[in-house]
């Protein structure tokens, strides 16, 4: 039985595909923003798998997210800017120095003797982020959130570094009470038939809606994704029932739809 590969065979592999000469003509046509749609693929594609419990799949795809890495580190070694060892060195230095509860004298087999809460440690971490991000001359609080996030990750993010410094609601009573105000407003802006506000406005919601989230603490792009896949599969249980009465779905009435549709729910 031959020895498992390692990440050396992976960086090599990196190298073989990029070579100029003798390398794959798609892999060498790539550079750093022609590789980000599918970065972002691969992430969505490992958390697809982890949502449906298929862990064989999971395992297949972190070596996808990780060859986006290699990929990266790859362009970046060619272009002297950086590489893999470099990335590794400072991912573990980041790790370590956020983790003073574990890692006792920034030393990784240092143990530290007293006990830390979670409580704790979130405060620890942030404070550590703070000064990291003071020393990289980016000192306005909400520095560093990327604007590529997807909306909801942003938002909460945006909402929690607010909190941090005592900008929030006291409780999710408040955030409910926000809710409907904005309501209110979206349904004056729609009866006026302001596009530009309708669309501010209902902008408003979603973001006091994400921020119930985040009281509530729960995910917000995770409870829509359960939301979206529940819908998911009530409708294709709506168009197999139709099917099975030999119509289709464009063919039915509104109350016949609806049937259909609470049908489907007791179903699932």
């Amino acid at each position: 039985m031959s020895e498992p590969y390692s990440t050396q065979d992976l960086l090599r592999v990196m190298q073989r595909l990029r070579d100029p000469e003798n390398g794959c003509p798609w892999d060498i046509a790539q550079d750093f923003d022609t590789i980000v749609p599918s970065t972002l693929e691969e992430c969505y594609e490992l958390v697809a798998a982890i949502e449906q419990g298929d862990f064989e799949h999971v395992a297949e795809e972190l070596g996808d997210v990780l060859f986006q890495v290699i990929f990266y580190a790859q362009l970046g070694a060619e272009r002297g800017l950086f590489d893999f060892s470099r990335i590794v060195d400072t991912l573990v230095g980041k790790l370590v120095r956020r983790h003073p509860h574990v890692f006792a004298n920034g030393q990784i087999e240092g143990i530290v003797d007293s006990q830390t809460d979670v409580a704790q440690v979130k405060e620890t971490w942030e404070a550590i982020k703070q000064q990291e991000r003071a020393e990289k001359s980016q000192h306005a609080i909400l520095a560093d959130i990327p604007v590529a996030l997807p909306a909801l990750p942003r938002a909460q993010k945006l909402q929690k570094r607010a909190s941090g410094v005592g900008f929030d609601w006291a409780e999710p009573q408040a955030v409910l009470e926000k809710i409907d105000e904005e309501l209110l407003e979206l349904r004056a802006a729609i009866e006026a038939g302001d596009a530009v506000n309708i669309d501010e406005e209902l902008g408003d919601v979603l973001f006091s809606v994400t921020n119930l989230a985040r009281h509530l603490k729960l995910d917000a792009e995770t409870s829509l994704r359960r939301s979206s896949s529940k819908f998911e599969q009530r409708f294709v249980a709506m168009e197999a029932a139709a099917k099975a009465q030999g119509r289709a779905l464009d063919s039915l009435s509104e109350a016949e739809l609806d049937g259909l549709w609470e049908q489907a729910k007791r179903g699932c």
